[in-house]
């Protein structure tokens, strides 16, 4: 899968502080920057709440600017509107190519759809608790625990310290096999033989939050090859010397 395919995307970054950890915003970051390059930063919190403490000392950090939103109503997050009232003004700048939506709250579910319907890419991040319409509602949905895991494994130190960090990795479920399976067939050609990148993109079209990650992997390749009782792995020489092209079929 190629994930760099929009690397010049512009994006504006929109964080609901309520609704995120703040324990990894360097990966998150990382992470976006895959996507694109993110111009706007903006993050909403009633800043004179404790809880909103613990992000203050990443904001310079990583250049996001703070937007206070008073919560008027007890109960109410009313990060939530001004989120989505910001995100419609920079809309229509049409400075934009796609926003990054993080947060794990379902109400930015219709705004996903309406920023989508506009011709704008919409990435999300937000922890495996976020509800499934407003993962389905984006173009492709990572989850934050993903990037705690690919933290920790970075600051392992030994192998005593690996048995501590790592945690028991998910097996590839029946769901993502069919997934997998009927991905290949879409595209297939004559010959049964199908693009891995076309059928990572499609994949992530049906799923948004299909992540090899999930699954212990780092890419789409070493995931595909460990399948080797249901695919087919051939690699083709490029133009390009030294890149190979991978393709896959069912067996």
């Amino acid at each position: 899968m190629n994930q760099r395919d929009d690397s010049d995307l512009k994006l504006a970054v929109l964080i609901d502080a309520d609704n995120v950890p703040y324990s990894n915003v360097k990966g998150m970051m990382e992470e976006i920057a895959i996507y694109g390059t993110p111009t706007t930063k903006r993050i909403y919190a009633d800043w004179t709440r404790p809880n909103a403490n613990g992000w203050k000392g990443v904001l310079l950090e990583h250049a996001i600017t703070p937007i206070q939103q008073y919560s008027y109503t007890s109960g109410k997050n009313s990060s939530d509107s001004a989120l989505i009232i910001d995100a419609m003004d920079l809309l229509y700048s049409g400075k934009l190519d796609g926003f990054c939506i993080v947060s794990s709250d379902s109400d930015f579910t219709r705004l996903a759809i309406r920023l989508r319907e506009s011709g704008m890419k919409v990435f999300g991040i937000g922890e495996q608790k976020t509800p499934k319409p407003f993962i389905s509602a984006c173009d492709r949905f990572i989850f934050i625990e993903v990037l705690e895991d690919a933290k920790k494994k970075k600051i392992v130190s030994s192998p005593t310290d690996k048995k501590k960090t790592e945690k028991i990795i998910p097996k590839i479920d029946v769901e993502t096999i069919d997934l997998i399976e009927s991905s290949i067939e879409d595209i297939a050609e004559d010959d049964g033989w199908a693009f891995l990148g076309d059928v990572g993109n499609l994949i992530v079209k049906k799923k948004p939050e299909f992540d090899p990650r999930n699954y212990g992997f780092t890419k789409l390749t070493p995931l595909m090859k460990s399948l080797t009782n249901l695919l087919e792995i051939h690699e083709r020489e490029s133009d390009k010397k030294g890149i190979k092209h991978v393709y896959v079929r069912l067996k």
